[in-house]
C-alpha cells in the first residue's frame, strides 16, 4: 500500500485547497445564498483521479468560509458537507457522471439546513432545491468536463493521480 502522506501528496492537497479558496472568493457574489453558483465546487469531483484532493477540497472549504465571513455554523457545516461529498466521490465507483452525485446531494441537504437555520431564509425545501440545482450546474457542467479532460491529456500521472 502506498503511502499516503507523502511530501508529493500534500503539496497537492495544499494546491487544491489553495484553488479552492481562490476560485471561492473570487466568485464571492455567487458562491453564497439561498440561490448558490460555487465555481469551486466543480473541483469536489477531482476525488474521481485525485484522491490527494479529498483533504485540499475540506480546507479550502473551511478557509473560504472563515475569509468570507460566513456564519460559525456554514463554517462547521458546509466544510463537513465539501469533506462528506469529497470521500463519497473517490469511494464510490461508477461513471464520473455517478461520482458527481454526491457533492451535489450532500449540499443540497446539509447546506439547505444551514441557510434555513443558520441563516433564517424560510422553506427548507427551497433552499434545498436551490443549493441543489446550482450545484448540479457547477459539477455536471463544469466538473465532469475537467475529469473528462484531466483523464484525456494524461496529465494525472505526471503528478501521481488516478485511483
Amino acid at each position: 500500500m502506498q503511502k499516503f502522506f507523502t511530501t508529493r501528496n500534500l503539496c497537492i492537497s495544499a494546491i487544491i485547497a489553495a484553488l479552492y479558496t481562490a476560485l471561492t472568493l473570487a466568485f464571492q457574489a455567487i458562491s453564497f445564498g439561498a440561490v448558490q453558483f460555487r465555481i469551486s465546487e466543480a473541483l469536489t469531483l477531482l476525488p474521481v483521479v485525485l484522491p490527494q484532493a479529498v483533504p485540499g477540497l475540506a480546507i479550502g472549504c473551511l478557509l473560504s468560509n472563515l475569509l468570507a465571513g460566513a456564519n460559525i455554523y456554514d463554517v462547521v457545516f458546509g466544510t463537513l458537507a465539501t469533506m462528506t461529498a469529497a470521500v463519497m466521490t473517490w469511494r464510490i465507483r461508477g461513471s464520473v457522471w455517478v461520482r458527481a452525485l454526491p457533492p451535489v446531494l450532500c449540499n443540497a441537504v446539509i447546506i439547505g439546513l444551514v441557510i434555513t437555520y443558520a441563516y433564517g431564509v424560510p422553506t427548507l425545501w427551497l433552499n434545498m432545491l436551490t443549493v441543489g440545482l446550482g450545484q448540479a450546474v457547477v459539477c455536471f457542467a463544469l466538473g465532469v468536463p475537467m475529469v473528462k479532460l484531466l483523464e484525456k491529456q494524461n496529465l494525472l500521472e505526471k503528478i501521481g493521480g488516478k485511483n
